[in-house]
């Protein structure tokens, strides 16, 4: 938070750290099994910024202000969780549909092919218009640093920088990335890879998605690619495309499972197995 200083801290995901849902007449708070937002909410506990994803649970909108705003944790707020809403027809063509039956498998190399449907990718991009949307109005007049993440928005960094220039944006893909003969597959991959050098900073988890993602460029697009300092000059502006091998938070992992329900269930389970 002190390396901030004045700068606003904004992560971008599809999947939120906390959810809301109805329990009888109650509503409670849980946090949904997963790899992105157990790596990064010790992160945002620390900077005290605002994470923004789609409001999937069924007393969400229950739980936020006038603004879609909520405080987490629940027990201890330490940020600001601000939810975006979807319908059912944007949650299918953009999740289900393009993000999960096109780029996963793409982007896998699964024995599974990519299916391609233009509508998928036309509310693909208009998902990521709606999130852009949502970013600018947090941001307003403020300085702020933007983290996108994962292959839910390929498209969201280049369009909040058209907006605001000044802003700094980066991006972690948390899949792998595929080999330029497997990408040219896709009917909008130039589209994409554009999007995705909108950032300041691209991520990926090893330097081999690097240097497959820095081919696709090189061979797509009319860019500048410096293999030695792995930065991509397009259109005027520069992208690093570096590795960042990501890590979930092992302290509170161990802490929980050293508790004695969770001794208790490995008791049960191994008498099970025995």
């Amino acid at each position: 938070q002190e390396k901030l200083g004045d700068y606003l801290f904004l992560v971008v995901s599809n999947r939120e750290p906390y959810i809301h849902t109805m329990s009888g007449s109650e509503i409670i708070c849980n946090r949904p099994v997963s790899g992105l937002t157990e790596a990064l909410d010790p992160v945002m506990r620390a900077s005290k910024g605002t994470w923004i994803a789609y409001g999937s649970g069924d007393a969400d909108k229950k739980a936020v202000d006038s603004r879609d705003r909520v405080a987490v944790p629940p027990e201890k707020p330490e940020y600001t969780l601000r939810r975006v809403w979807l319908t059912k027809d944007e949650v299918e063509g953009f999740y289900l549909g393009f993000a999960n039956e096109a780029l996963w498998p793409l982007c896998h190399v699964t024995f599974t092919a990519p299916i391609f449907r233009e509508s998928d990718w036309n509310t693909y991009k208009k998902v990521n218009q709606i999130f852009a949307e949502a970013v600018l109005r947090e941001v307003a007049d403020r300085k702020a640093v933007v983290l996108v993440q994962d292959y839910h928005f390929a498209l969201l960094s280049r369009l909040i920088k058209e907006q605001k220039p000044e802003l700094t944006v980066g991006q972690f893909w948390h899949i792998p990335w595929p080999t330029h003969e497997i990408f040219r597959t896709c009917p909008w991959q130039k589209e994409i890879l554009e999007g995705m050098l909108g950032n300041d900073l691209m991520g990926f988890h090893v330097q081999s998605f690097c240097d497959n993602f820095l081919d696709s460029v090189e061979r797509l697009l009319k860019a500048r690619v410096d293999r030695n300092k792995s930065i991509v000059t397009y259109q005027g502006k520069t992208t690093l495309v570096q590795p960042f091998p990501i890590s979930v938070d092992f302290d509170s992992l161990s802490q929980e499972a050293s508790t004695e329900a969770v001794k208790q269930e490995m008791d049960a389970l191994c008498r099970e197995l025995d």
